[in-house]
């Protein structure tokens, strides 16, 4: 006996593959709204050139805990009861929450949702999980699955460093390459109506690993992953970059952008003009000592969910690109000289129509 599709079961599988496109990337021909978003910022990050775009800020970077960890899990409990103020909707009408953090266990995403009875798929996407969690989100209710999800994503300054590198009582010296941890939590509510930026399209980023063994230098560990995952937008969507006001990237840093821009360059692409960074939009390089820049979830999070969605609601932007960046190192990796995975996801956004 031969086993295979029915002509009725072959349409239905055709069907489920029209908005595929290419080998990493999919439309969305229904386009998900973000109805809301929130921001809540640290003290370092309320210094800095956004800090009048951010919902919450606060000069107590323990926010009030007894340790930088309940600091994380607290502002992600803020970021989301800030979220469903603004857009006005009870807790039990979300229907799913993708979240992660830069902690062992994501305990910041998990700790912060605990008791709450909102449903809970926990992502580890390291940096670039604000646009993991607002593409899965996307996908969720495209596809029909909720008409209300959360994208929620956190970082810490001092929790980060003690995890990944040293305990802040060290006084250790950082390299010039050493990229700011950002002490911040975004929230973004993804809805099947309403009004607000819509998302068209995304891509799904692959895991690139060039070698680089320096945990101070994740910019440029992260960049190779950041031009392949455009490349792929760019091809699978037939589109370039002239379509787009702004490709975002999720915090390389400046050596990380200049690394994407000099790769881009050699495969015969121009990004100049149009590329932009978290990692250096968040905190003035000049006046602040961040070195290379801002890192870490909360980064590209407060950067899209108290900058970029803003212009985009307003009308000043049309249309980005919103690349979220992440180093997929461990402590563990790290200590055994391994090198630095890095992987990027593309989530295309545009305007809102009010």
């Amino acid at each position: 006996m031969v086993i295979g599709h029915t002509n009725k079961n072959r349409k239905k599988v055709d069907s489920l593959n029209t908005n595929k496109q290419g080998r990493q990337s999919f439309r969305l021909p229904q386009m998900p709204i973000i109805t809301a978003w929130a921001s809540v910022a640290g003290k370092k990050e309320s210094e800095g050139p956004l800090a009048h775009e951010f919902d919450v800020t606060s000069t107590d970077t323990l926010f009030g805990q007894k340790t930088w960890e309940q600091a994380e899990k607290q502002m992600q409990k803020i970021a989301l009861d800030t979220l469903l103020k603004k857009a006005g909707v009870a807790r039990q009408q979300i229907g799913l929450v993708f979240s992660g953090d830069l902690l062992n266990q994501c305990i910041g995403s998990s700790f912060s949702l605990r008791n709450t009875g909102l449903p809970h798929l926990g992502l580890y996407g390291a940096c670039s999980t604000m646009a993991e969690s607002l593409l899965l989100s996307a996908m969720t209710v495209g596809g029909g699955f909720s008409d209300r999800v959360v994208a929620l994503t956190s970082s810490h300054f001092a929790s980060s460093e003690r995890q990944y590198r040293f305990p802040l009582g060290y006084g250790g010296q950082r390299t010039p390459t050493a990229q700011w941890t950002v002490t911040g939590s975004g929230a973004a509510l993804v809805c099947s109506a309403g009004k607000g930026p819509r998302i068209a399209s995304c891509t799904i980023g692959t895991v690139t690993d060039l070698g680089i063994q320096d945990a101070n230098n994740m910019g440029a560990a992260m960049a190779p992953a950041a031009y392949a995952t455009i490349r792929a937008h760019f091809d699978d969507l037939n589109t370039a970059p002239e379509d787009f006001d702004l490709i975002v990237t999720g915090d390389l840093g400046q050596l990380g952008k200049e690394m994407l821009l000099e790769l881009a360059k050699r495969d015969g692409l121009s990004l100049g003009g149009k590329l932009t960074d978290c990692g250096t939009l968040v905190f003035d390089r000049d006046k602040q000592d961040v070195h290379a820049g801002g890192s870490g979830c909360g980064c590209s999070a407060i950067t899209l969910c108290g900058h970029l969605l803003n212009r985009l609601n307003s009308g000043k932007l049309k249309k980005i690109l919103f690349c979220g960046t992440g180093a997929l190192l461990s402590p563990t990796s790290t200590q055994q000289g391994l090198p630095i995975p890095g992987v990027c996801h593309a989530v295309c956004i545009h305007g809102g129509e009010n």
